[in-house]
């Protein structure tokens, strides 16, 4: 794969309606995007609107919450003809990353694509370069799915531009990437406040914290881990243990560096003894099996942490 060399960050708007509508008929009606290139930090536009298939006036509800009107439509170019403008403008699939906040725009491209019997290839390069930047964020930063607008606030940013315009919800959603890439520290800070802890605190303050609050789990789990007699409790019991490892994960990253290697071994131990939970119980399952046996060389590591602590 080519050397990247510029983030491309996209949203679609679509038809709606506040009485429902299936997602195949919610065509695109405008395509907004911002690109970042990576040598020289600037940032190019695009945005287009797009004359659907469906000659029906918009909905009152699709023209409040997208801010378009029928007549900006009906002059507009035809999804195949956008699309092309759009690669035009991005310059070359094979050197961008691909970003939208949700995976919803790449399905809306899929469809719009398949309906309008674009080739796949085209389809498949973007594909294998697109990044659903909500899912990773959620996941690496704020625990639940946030609108751009509350993303950004987390960062003490504001949205900028017209909310529900696809280009200016492209470009916030590119400010948010930007601090999440190169502000590791302030992004660490904020993960362990909505993973695990509910106040700032000094580094030495924060792996004293993380510390303690790691024991406290980690007995918490032995002591359940215990009681394992069947394939029902073990089922309870690994769930518990998902929940202590999802919300300890992100310290692995350590992209800031102020996580203690003490905290950091901590964290590794209790994915490895998941993992292995984790296959030995479907191997119970595959075997119909009603009782579940903890072999000593996972039961060890775990029962140590706990009386060492």
């Amino acid at each position: 794969m080519a050397e990247i060399t510029q983030f491309i960050f996209f949203d679609f708007e679509m038809l709606c309606s506040n009485r429902g509508m299936d997602y195949n008929d919610m065509e695109a009606i405008r395509l907004g995007a911002v690109k970042y290139d990576l040598a020289t930090k600037t940032v190019s536009y695009f945005d287009q609107y797009i004359k659907p298939r469906s000659n029906k006036p918009l909905s009152a509800f699709c023209k409040r919450l997208t801010g378009i009107a029928d007549d900006q439509l009906a002059d507009a170019a035809t999804f195949p003809a956008v699309l092309e403008e759009f690669l035009t403008w991005v310059g070359g699939i094979k050197r961008s990353r691909f970003f939208s906040w949700s995976k919803s725009d790449m399905s809306r491209l899929e469809i719009d694509s398949k309906s309008w019997g674009i080739p796949d290839g085209t389809l498949k390069k973007i594909k294998q370069r697109y990044v659903d930047f909500q899912d990773v964020f959620t996941k690496r930063v704020s625990k639940e799915n946030m609108s751009v607008e509350n993303a950004l606030a987390l960062y003490d940013l504001t949205f900028v531009g017209i909310k529900h315009n696809p280009m200016f919800d492209a470009y916030n959603t590119l400010c948010i990437y930007l601090q999440f890439l190169n502000q590791p520290e302030v992004t660490d800070r904020i993960m362990i406040k909505q993973f695990i802890l509910q106040k700032e605190m000094d580094p030495v303050e924060m792996n004293a914290t993380l510390k303690e609050i790691l024991e406290q789990d980690t007995i918490s789990f032995f002591k359940d881990l215990q009681e394992v007699t069947n394939i029902i409790q073990a089922k309870k019991t690994l769930k518990k243990l998902r929940r202590i490892v999802t919300k300890y994960n992100n310290i692995l990253h350590n992209r800031s560096g102020m996580f203690t290697q003490e905290v950091i071994q901590h964290v590794k131990l209790l994915v490895i003894i998941y993992d292995g939970l984790m296959q030995t119980y479907d191997e119970h399952l595959k075997y119909r099996s009603k009782t579940m046996y903890i072999d000593e060389h996972l039961y060890y590591p775990i029962k140590k942490l706990a009386i060492a602590n």
